[in-house]
């Protein structure tokens, strides 16, 4: 039987918001293979390593063994979930909730949804809650991500509308980035922000941020701020830009208002309060200012850093009055560019989402907005109250006030702050659904009823990324298993909850994503996003479209506000005079250090996608924090420790890592690293739940958004004597199970880690590229032999072929597992117990698949030293190609010249920075590191 032909599908990337076009090869049901979209005009066929490796992530070994493929219920709380038919699950969701609505009122459940959602799912499940239902609790992770953003461009331009585009890059002259490593957050945009100044070298580049991180490499100034200082900044600058009359006073007259109240803020905003409270050189400060306000066109760059505060809508307000007080705005090359963390945040936001918003951008609070709301969804209302907010939601869970959860495409027991609060709600909540498409979430673990969803390469419909543009989303491969449409299963559930409320029907009767996009674009018609002369068909023929795209137009409009007016009720834009306010949880002598957390280069929130693949651990293995050498010196910490790091709500056990990007008395933490991947449990028996256990659930007072950029902490040397450490090659459909078997053991240990890795075959090198687990844990004391043997049957440790040796009186416990294969004789797997000093060699013994004949029984003897050298090879700095640090390194000692042509020999030689470029911005730190060789005389 002849094998299906490549078919070729047109789509986008389902990570961050740069919204990149992504070109799907698919054969029969099977995805094969990805590659940028070249007439993409957000990205011209690039992708960056987490998006050049999206059908490693679809192949069926990592679907069928990670999605959650059929519906499943739980008869109690904590029993396995058993497989049910979708008519019993929607029947059983719709009674629930119903029941719920009749006994305890509208407002007594509560939606909680995503960014990754298409606008279509967003707009069913907005028409459900505020329509159907009758309430105003639905919101979205993208609360965590964007919420200060919405609220600091209405406060100030009047609508969440940012105003530029991704080609002002090209023509700015001053390029400022606060609050964003956009080298890792959008490594392509970061592409096009290196051409831009490749092409234009005078340009200038100002960075603001706590961290030293790889973007700072592009600029031309660093700011090193103390964490939340940004508002002060922001004042200062402008503090500067009266004093040496850098504003634009027609501009400020013509086009804005509240210009005299601000000025009275700013006053007291001096050089020296601004420098000594942000910890910067008043030389740099004005440096900052004068760029920004004098250069011909500043474009600011700015995201979760400013976003993500109990002061998030202060921020963005601040830094828009910069842009209005200098005429940076309205122009190629200007203006304040909200970059968006979810691949939909904007979609979601068009659609009124949130709990405080309707749909296309109107006002709850204005009974006209909600009257047109309700005028098209034909009901009689839609309440005015505004919603819980995603903080405020599970808080009420927890209380007992919201007794209904719904949870789709997003995993609140990983991503929300405070989890001890989340998953008292979890708990509390007398039904929870989740709507997800893997089932490996944490969240799934809490769920009353599981509901299999589509994903990426499956569905049908349309996204908006931050520079306001429109894409089609399609379908490559069938859904597999019983998964449904997000929008499917929101309809489905919608016409039985009507039904047994006494409701229409037909307020959720929709048969295709078109057709709910229709209805979608007609409820813009007359505001500021108006796409209502866009189509499907306009976008299937002609490509991606900027809104607004009004009905008559042929294009959309590639920057907003070029006539100075503003979508406010005089036309003018609005200075804020807000208030610098310090952290919400300021350092102290019990909590010395500032944490904050980001984002790993190659991995994408609470990895369920990303984590399946063990080359995207190359570049970062295992969970860490990371803090100043001088930091850990006076704590006679060394790497590899391990540490407590405790808050106020709670402590984590993992390794310490010295890092020169990290100032003193601050620390950070990757934000992906949940209880999938990283857990243990405490003294008292309660499970730790990865780095947001530790963070505060303090929000922003405009924006509701939580301030997951800071907590004070301590961070504590871990007395923990006994430990472990194992890896094993394992087969590729076996992998996944596999690791949910050692998550369950990790909840053994006060520290345990799991994590998945491979070895370094190139980027489409299937035949060669091998997979496995590496599992680390510590205690006080040694666990039972059942434990150990549980471990080693996991690992594939318990088979003849493996060495063993035990001391039970010294705890000690070896062992090692090898392969023959023609002559060579390779170690597949090995766990070191009790003494794991030896961990070093064995690791690169079985990782480079080094030739173990050598060694032979050697590697049960304890000790640090291997019986002969082994050169490990250190961590993979290039996804693409797996060339890893020391190669690198190896390279440039022999390789002359500058910067410029050093960097260029390397990627001649090894191929680094050569596909999706996202490792450049390190290797140019580590040319500039790496001592170049003299010029022979």
């Amino acid at each position: 039987m002849p094998s299906a032909a490549i078919q070729e599908t047109r789509s986008t990337c389902p990570y961050c918001g740069v919204g990149c076009g992504v070109l799907i090869e698919s054969r029969g049901d099977q995805i094969t293979g990805v590659r940028g979209d070249p007439d993409h005009p957000a990205n011209f066929g690039r992708l960056c390593t987490k998006g050049s490796t999206l059908h490693l992530t679809a192949q069926h070994n990592v679907t069928w063994q990670t999605r959650l493929l059929q519906p499943m219920q739980r008869m109690t709380r904590g029993a396995p979930a058993q497989p049910v038919s979708w008519d019993s699950a929607l029947d059983t969701a719709a009674e629930a909730f119903a029941r719920i609505i009749q006994d305890h009122g509208t407002d007594a459940v509560g939606f909680y949804i995503s960014g990754q959602l298409l606008t279509e799912d967003y707009y069913v499940f907005n028409k459900l809650a505020k329509g159907l239902i009758g309430t105003n609790n639905i919101d979205t992770n993208s609360r965590l991500c964007m919420s200060s953003a919405v609220a600091g461009y209405r406060k100030t331009l009047g609508a969440d509308a940012p105003p530029t585009c991704y080609d002002d890059v090209n023509h700015a002259d001053c390029i400022f980035i606060v609050g964003s490593n956009t080298a890792y957050a959008h490594p392509i945009l970061f592409r096009r922000i290196e051409d831009a100044k490749a092409r234009n070298p005078q340009m200038k580049i100002v960075f603001c941020d706590p961290r030293r991180t790889d973007t700072a490499e592009i600029a031309d100034l660093y700011l090193p701020l103390q964490p939340g200082t940004d508002v002060m900044l922001f004042h200062g600058m402008l503090h500067l830009m009266l004093w040496e009359g850098w504003t634009d006073a027609a501009y400020i007259a013509a086009h804005t208002s509240g210009f005299d109240e601000l000025r009275s803020v700013v006053r007291d905003c001096t050089p020296d309060l601004v420098a000594q409270t942000c910890g910067i050189r008043k030389e740099d400060l004005f440096t900052a200012a004068k760029w920004f306000a004098t250069s011909q066109a500043t474009l600011s760059l700015y995201c979760q850093g400013l976003n993500q505060s109990s002061s998030g809508t202060a921020k963005n307000a601040a830094l828009i009055n910069l842009h209005l007080a200098t005429a940076q705005i309205g122009k190629p090359g200007a203006g304040p560019f909200s970059l968006t963390g979810q691949p939909n945040a904007m979609g979601g936001r068009e659609v009124g989402g949130l709990a405080n918003l309707l749909s296309a951008h109107r006002d709850m609070g204005n009974e006209l907005h909600r009257a047109e709301v309700a005028a098209l969804w034909g009901v009689p209302s839609v309440p005015s109250k505004p919603g819980k907010t995603a903080v405020e939601m599970f808080q009420a869970a927890a209380d007992g006030e919201i007794r209904a959860l719904w949870i789709a495409c997003t995993n609140p027991a990983q991503s929300m702050p405070d989890q001890a609060t989340v998953r008292r709600a979890l708990e509390r909540a007398e039904f929870v659904v989740v709507q997800e498409a893997f089932a490996t979430a944490a969240t799934c673990d809490y769920a009353d009823l599981l509901l299999p969803a589509t994903t990426w390469g499956e569905k049908e419909g349309t996204v908006t990324n931050s520079e306001r543009r429109i894409s089609r989303v399609r379908a490559a491969v069938p859904a597999p298993g019983e998964t449904r449409h997000d929008w499917r299963i929101a309809v489905d559930f919608g016409q039985r909850l009507a039904k047994r409320l006494g409701r229409s029907e037909h307020l959720m009767r929709y048969d295709t994503p078109e057709s709910i996009w229709a209805e979608h674009r007609e409820s813009t018609r007359g505001r500021d996003l108006d796409i209502t002369g866009l189509s499907y068909a306009m976008l299937d023929a002609q490509g991606p479209q900027q809104w607004p795209l009004r009905e008559g137009e042929a294009a959309g409009k590639v920057r907003l506000y070029e006539d100075g007016v503003f979508p406010t009720a005089d036309g003018r834009a609005r200075f804020a005079p807000v208030a610098y306010r310090p952290v919400a949880e300021q350092r102290e002598s019990r909590y010395p250090f500032s944490l904050t957390t980001g984002r790993l280069r190659d991995q994408w929130h609470g990895m369920t996608r990303t984590g399946t693949l063990g080359r995207l651990f190359g570049h970062v293995s295992e969970p860490v924090v990371q803090m100043n050498p001088q930091d850990m010196a006076r704590r006679l910490l060394k790497d590899g420790d391990l540490v407590h790091v405790t808050s106020k709500r709670g402590s984590i056990v993992l390794a310490v890592q010295a890092s020169n990007e990290i100032n003193v008395t601050q620390a950070f933490i990757a934000m992906h690293w949940g209880e999938e991947f990283l857990s243990g449990i405490s003294s008292t028996g309660a499970r730790l739940a990865g780095v947001n256990a530790i963070t505060t659930s303090a929000y922003c007072p405009d924006s509701k958004q939580p301030e997951l950029k800071h907590a004070a902490v301590k961070i504590l040397k871990a007395e923990l004597p006994w430990s472990l450490f194992a890896m094993a090659w394992l087969p590729g459909d076996a992998l996944h199970a596999r690791r949910q078997e050692l998550r369950t053991l990790m909840s053994l240990f006060p520290f345990a880690s799991c994590v998945p890795f491979s070895n370094h075959a190139p980027l489409g090198d299937a035949a060669h590229e091998r997979h496995g687990l590496l599992f680390r844990a510590a205690a006080f004391e040694a666990p039972s032999a059942a434990v150990l043997a549980r471990l080693e049957a996991a690992l594939d440790l318990d088979t003849t072929a493996t060495l063993r040796y035990v001391d039970a009186r010294r705890q000690q416990h070896r062992s090692a597992r090898l392969a023959q294969t023609g002559g060579k004789v390779s170690l597949e797997g090995f766990m070191l117990a009790g003494d794991t000093s030896a961990e070093a060699w064995i690791r690169a013994v079985l990782q480079e698949e080094l030739p173990a004949q050598t060694y032979g029984r050697m590697m049960l003897a304890p000790g640090v030293k291997p019986p002969v050298a082994v050169a490990a090879r250190g961590k993979a700095v290039c996804s693409c190609f797996n060339v890893a640090e020391t190669a690198i390194a190896g390279h440039l000692a022999q390789c002359p010249g500058s910067d410029e042509e050093r960097l260029s020999s390397l990627q001649g030689a090894l191929k680094c920075g050569t596909n999706c470029g996202s490792c450049v911005p390190e290797l140019k730190r580590l040319v500039r590191s790496t001592p170049a060789l003299r010029e022979a005389a």
